[in-house]
């Protein structure tokens, strides 16, 4: 994997979401390394400088984990706290079950954990949207979101960045997720254009079929956690959300306590939408020092 590095110290991990980079840490990266840790954020798989491997399942919660833990591996690196994004977060639920041993603790930011679910999950997506389009489903169809999101990548990354407050779910009347999403007019505060350029740089270069191979492995997943049925979260945990994200599931939220017994504590800045180590990093900033600096490094 391409990784983006800095600092000294104890190690830290970095993993982004959909669809981003490891640009989308470009505010952390230093404030972390400052603070004395080893920031490591790499391109997942399927991403900007990484490998983007050809097969759809090639993409799922094993090869996703299993990348981390080879990242540690090659760097000789015991374990490391891992903060995660959007399906970033997924990612590191995910470890910290598979692999609690290598996970000195877990910040998810947008994404609370999620409970494998009593049916298949794409199957459960059908029921609970039916008779309605709804992205993760339009995702599903190899070639199909691909075309439409590599189109104008500008379009589509401008339009996500700074129109992601409608368009996931509404009528099936034939129109893509992009025609769906509002046109901002502009980047939005938080966001300049050379970054948007950035962006749209990297997934025209790319595409974006490597990105939604990982909602394609929606069943093989649910299939990879089945040993983990039930099982709880036992690493001391973060979770920071928006109050207006339209991805964050607020009743996750509230069970949150259940599922992971060593919650460090829940942050929801109000105001901030799905973006948010790039909306407001200063505060995001603040609450990983925090987290990072009270966990016991020396001890486990």
């Amino acid at each position: 994997m391409h990784v983006e590095e800095q600092g000294a110290g104890w190690p830290v991990v970095l993993c982004h979401g959909f669809p981003e980079l490891s640009y989308s840490w470009r505010h952390q990266l230093p404030v972390l390394a400052a603070a004395g840790y080893h920031v490591m954020a790499p391109d997942q798989r399927g991403y900007g400088r990484s490998p983007i491997p050809p097969a759809v399942e090639d993409y799922d919660i094993a090869h996703l984990t299993d990348d981390l833990l080879r990242l540690l591996d090659e760097r000789g690196i015991e374990r490391a706290a891992f903060v995660g994004h959007d399906w970033g977060a997924l990612v590191v639920w995910s470890l910290a079950l598979r692999a609690p041993e290598r996970v000195m603790g877990v910040a998810a930011l947008s994404v609370p954990f999620q409970p494998r679910g009593v049916m298949r999950s794409r199957a459960a997506i059908e029921e609970a949207f039916a008779g309605t389009w709804f992205y993760v489903l339009y995702f599903q169809e190899p070639g199909v979101a691909d075309a439409d999101l590599g189109r104008d990548p500008a379009t589509t990354m401008r339009r996500m960045m700074g129109g992601l407050s409608d368009g996931l779910a509404g009528a099936d009347d034939g129109r893509g997720l992009v025609e769906r999403l509002p046109e901002p007019g502009g980047p939005p505060d938080w966001l300049t254009q050379a970054d948007l350029d950035h962006y749209a740089a990297e997934f025209t270069r790319t595409g974006f079929t490597g990105a939604l191979n990982w909602y394609r492995n929606l069943d093989r997943n649910w299939e990879l956690m089945a040993p983990y049925d039930g099982a709880l979260v036992r690493v001391p945990a973060l979770f920071i959300g928006g109050t207006l994200d339209p991805a964050m599931r607020k009743e996750r939220v509230e069970s949150l306590g259940h599922w992971v017994p060593d919650l460090r504590g829940t942050v929801l800045l109000e105001g901030a939408g799905h973006w948010i180590q790039q909306e407001r990093p200063d505060e995001v900033n603040a609450a990983l020092v925090r987290f990072l600096d009270e966990l016991d490094w020396t001890g486990r």
